[in-house]
C-alpha cells in the first residue's frame, strides 16, 4: 500500500511571524500601515500611476526575499507543532497561519497592479502568475475573520493528529509501548484501550481480524471527525471569502487554476484521463469483489453491487494492497513478502531510509545532507503526540531537507520512504531557483517523482538487495507481481479524484452543509464502487476522517501523480535502452536515466508543466497509455477471470 503524502507547500497558510514589508519595495499608498490587529478600512485613494516593467521586476525580487524569510519561519513553526503537539505548539501554529495568510494575501493583491504591464520578462510574468494562484487558503480582508480561519485550521489539524478511539474489544490490537510513560486515560473505563489511527488501521489490514472487528475499527476512527463538522462549514465560508478577495469565485476555482490551463480545461482533461483508465479499474473491482465474496459470502458481498468499505484493507479503501493474499491470481508461487525479508535482515527504520537514499544515489544523484539524518523524525518518539502522516520537508529552501514518519518495518513504509525522498530530492535540485519557482512543475509532478522510482523496485531489484529470495520466473508469478501493484496503483485512481470533486462542490455551494456526508458517499459509490458498511447520517462527518480534508491539502495532485509516474517511468526506461515489458524495467544504477530526471527536477516551476513533461518524456500532454501498457498482461487476465460475473455496481 502506498499512502499519499503531504509536503509543506510553499504557499500554505502558516508562518511564525508576519513579515510586514519586503526588502525595499513599498506599495503605493497614501496611508501608513494599520496597527497590528486593526480592522482594515476602505478609504478613497487616488489611483496609482501606471507601473513599469522595472517596478514589476523589483516587486518580484522583493517578494522572493520576503517569502523566503516568511516560509523559513513557517516551516520551523509547523515542524515543531507536528512533531510535538501541545497547546503551546498549537498556539504557535495558529499564529503562524494568521501571519502568513495576511502577508501572502496582501502581496497577491499588490501584484494585480503589475499583471498587464507591457514589456514584462517571461520570468517575471510567470512569477506574478504563480504568486496570484499559489495559496491554498487566502485570507479574508477582515482581520478578525482571518484570525478565526487560522484558528479553525489549527484546531482541525490538532483534532486529527491526536485522534483516538477507545475500545475493550479491540484492546488486543494496541501496540505495546514499553518506553512510553504510563498515562492513565481518565475517561476510559478499566480494561478499555484507546487506539491511534495506526493501530486501528492494523485491524483492517490484519487478515486474522474478524468482520466485526474490522467494522468496529472502521466506525471507531470516524468518531474523531464528528466535532470538525461545524468547524469545517465555517472554514469553507471564510476560505471562500479569501478566494473572492483575490479574484476567484471560490476556493475550488482557485485550486483548479494552478495547472497552466483554465479551470474548465483542467476538468475536461482530468475526465479524459479518468475515462482512459476506468475500464481497467472496473475490471479490477469486479475481480476483487468476486474473490472477497468467496470469503465473506453473498449476504455481505452480492454478485453485483458495491464492496463494503472496511473489507479492502485500508481505512479509506484508497489502496487495496493489504488484501493481496486473498486475491492473488496464483497462490504457491515465489513469495513476494518484502516485509518478511526486512524482518529477516533485521532492518531498522534508519536502515530502510538508507536503502531508499541508495536508489537515488545509484542514478548519480547527490547524497542527502548530513543534517537530514540528524534532524529527521524517522520513528515515532515516545511520550509525545505527533502527526504520524508521512511528509517531506525543506525548512530553509536551501538544503535543510527532512522526513517526518512514524516508520514501521514493512513493505508499505519502504515504498513510502521512496515517495518521501522523491520530494526531498526535488527540493534539493531546484533550491537555487527563486522562491516562487521552488515548486514542482505542478503538484502532481512533486507527488509522482518518488513513486516513479518505486516502480523500479522490481522483484529482481529486491533480490539484488536481499529482501526477496528469488524473483518470479514464469508468467503466473509475474501476474502476481502485477496484481500486487495494481491493488495500490489502479485501485487508488478513483479515490484520487473524488476527494476534490467533493470539495469543489462544497466550495461552490452545490453541496450544502446539510448534505456533506450524503454527497461524500454518493461520490465514493459512483467512482469507487464502495459503500459504507453501516448506515451513515448527517450527524457524521466522514470526509474529515481523511487527513487531507481537515489539513486543507488539495488532492487532485495524487490522481495526476498516479498517471504521470508511469509516463515518467516509460521515458526513463527508454533512456536506459530497456525494450521489454514496462513492468520488468528498473532504472536502478542507470546514470542516463538519472541525468534526464535531474534536468527535469532542476526546472522547478520555472516553466509551464507541459515543458517539464517534455524535458523528461518528450511529450507535452498527460497520457494514461503508459499505465495501461504497464498492466496490459493483468488486464487480459482480469477480463478472462470475470467472464460470467456481473460486473459493475
Amino acid at each position: 500500500m502506498l499512502p499519499r503524502s503531504l509536503f509543506p507547500l510553499r504557499f500554505s497558510v502558516s508562518a511564525l511571524a508576519l513579515i510586514s514589508a519586503c526588502s525595499g519595495y513599498q506599495p503605493d499608498t497614501a496611508s501608513p500601515p494599520a496597527p497590528v490587529g486593526a480592522q482594515t478600512q476602505e478609504v478613497a485613494a487616488t489611483p496609482p500611476p501606471p507601473a513599469s516593467a522595472e517596478e514589476a521586476a523589483k516587486f518580484i525580487a522583493d517578494v522572493n526575499e520576503g517569502l523566503r524569510k516568511s516560509y523559513v519561519e513557517k516551516a520551523r513553526a509547523e515542524w515543531i507543532q507536528e512533531t510535538n503537539i501541545t497547546p503551546d505548539t498549537d498556539a504557535l501554529a495558529e499564529q503562524a497561519r494568521d501571519a502568513t495568510m495576511a502577508y501572502v494575501t496582501a502581496k497577491i493583491k499588490e501584484s494585480v497592479r503589475f499583471r498587464d504591464v507591457p514589456g514584462l520578462s517571461k520570468d517575471v510574468a510567470r512569477q506574478l502568475e504563480l504568486l496570484r494562484r499559489g495559496t491554498d487558503l487566502p485570507a479574508p480582508n477582515d482581520d478578525k475573520e482571518r484570525r478565526e480561519l487560522a484558528s479553525l485550521a489549527t484546531a482541525m489539524g490538532s483534532t486529527y493528529g491526536t485522534g483516538k478511539y477507545c475500545s475493550k474489544s479491540l484492546a488486543k490490537f494496541a501496540k505495546k509501548k514499553p518506553d512510553a510513560p504510563k498515562v492513565a486515560v481518565a475517561s476510559a473505563p478499566a480494561q478499555e484501550v484507546c487506539l491511534t489511527l495506526g493501530e486501528l488501521s492494523h485491524v483492517l489490514e490484519d487478515p486474522k481480524s474478524s468482520y466485526e472487528e474490522k467494522l468496529e475499527a472502521w466506525k471507531g476512527w470516524r468518531t474523531i471527525s464528528v466535532p470538525m463538522r461545524d468547524q469545517y462549514q465555517r472554514f469553507v465560508e471564510l476560505g471562500n471569502k479569501g478566494a473572492k478577495d483575490i479574484g476567484f469565485s471560490d476556493l475550488g476555482e482557485l485550486w483548479r487554476a494552478r495547472y497552466d490551463m483554465t479551470p474548465a480545461e483542467l476538468e475536461t482533461d482530468v475526465e479524459r484521463l479518468w475515462q482512459q483508465v476506468k475500464p481497467l479499474y472496473d475490471d479490477l473491482h469486479c475481480y476483487v469483489r468476486g474473490e472477497l465474496q468467496k470469503k465473506y459470502g453473498k449476504d455481505k458481498i452480492p454478485d453485483k453491487g458495491t464492496i463494503p468499505a472496511h473489507l479492502l484493507g485500508n481505512m479509506w479503501s484508497q489502496t487495496w494492497g493489504n488484501i493481496y493474499p486473498q486475491v492473488a491470481p496464483h497462490k504457491g508461487e515465489p513469495s513476494l513478502d518484502v516485509t518478511k525479508g526486512l524482518l529477516k535482515k533485521k532492518m531498522k527504520p534508519l536502515d530502510m531510509m538508507k536503502t531508499g537514499e541508495s536508489f537515488f544515489t545509484s542514478l548519480g544523484m547527490k547524497s542527502l545532507p548530513k543534517t537530514f539524518w540528524e534532524r529527521s523524525m524517522i520513528e515515532q518518539p515516545p511520550g509525545r503526540e505527533v502527526v504520524c502522516h508521512a511528509s517531506a520537508w525543506d525548512l530553509t529552501f536551501a538544503g535543510d531537507v527532512r522526513v517526518k514518519m512514524c516508520t514501521e518495518v514493512n513493505e508499505e513504509d519502504l515504498i513510502t520512504i521512496h515517495h518521501e525522498l522523491g520530494h526531498n530530492y526535488y527540493f534539493l535540485y531546484y533550491n537555487e531557483q527563486p522562491i516562487l519557482f521552488q515548486e514542482g512543475a505542478n503538484d502532481g509532478f512533486h507527488e509522482g517523482i518518488g513513486d516513479t522510482l518505486a516502480l523500479s523496485v522490481t522483484p529482481e531489484y529486491l533480490v539484488k538487495i536481499g529482501l526477496l529470495e528469488r524473483a518470479p520466473g514464469n508468467d503466473k508469478a509475474e501476474l502476481n507481481v502485477l496484481m500486487r501493484r495494481a491493488l495500490d496503483k489502479v485501485a487508488f485512481l478513483p479515490f484520487g479524484l473524488l476527494i476534490d470533486k467533493w470539495r469543489w462542490d462544497v466550495f461552490s455551494g452545490k453541496t450544502k452543509p446539510t448534505q456533506y456526508n450524503q454527497a461524500w458517499w454518493d461520490l465514493v459509490q459512483k467512482y469507487q464502487g464502495v459503500s459504507a458498511p453501516v448506515a451513515r447520517s448527517e450527524a457524521d462527518f466522514d470526509p474529515g476522517a481523511k487527513f487531507h480534508v481537515p489539513a486543507n491539502v488539495p488532492y487532485l495532485r495524487y490522481f495526476l501523480a498516479d498517471i504521470y509516474q508511469f509516463q515518467f517511468h516509460r521515458a526513463l526506461c527508454k533512456a536506459t535502452g530497456h525494450t521489454g515489458p514496462l513492468h520488468k524495467c528498473s532504472i536502478h544504477g542507470n546514470k542516463a536515466a538519472g541525468d534526464k530526471l535531474k534536468a527535469m527536477l532542476a526546472l522547478g516551476a520555472s516553466q509551464p508543466w507541459p515543458e517539464a513533461m517534455k524535458a523528461i518524456s518528450g511529450e507535452s500532454k498527460a497520457d494514461a497509455s503508459a499505465i495501461l501498457g504497464y498492466f496490459a498482461p493483468l488486464s487480459a487476465y482480469l477480463k478472462e477471470q470475470n467472464k460470467g460475473r456481473q460486473c459493475g455496481w
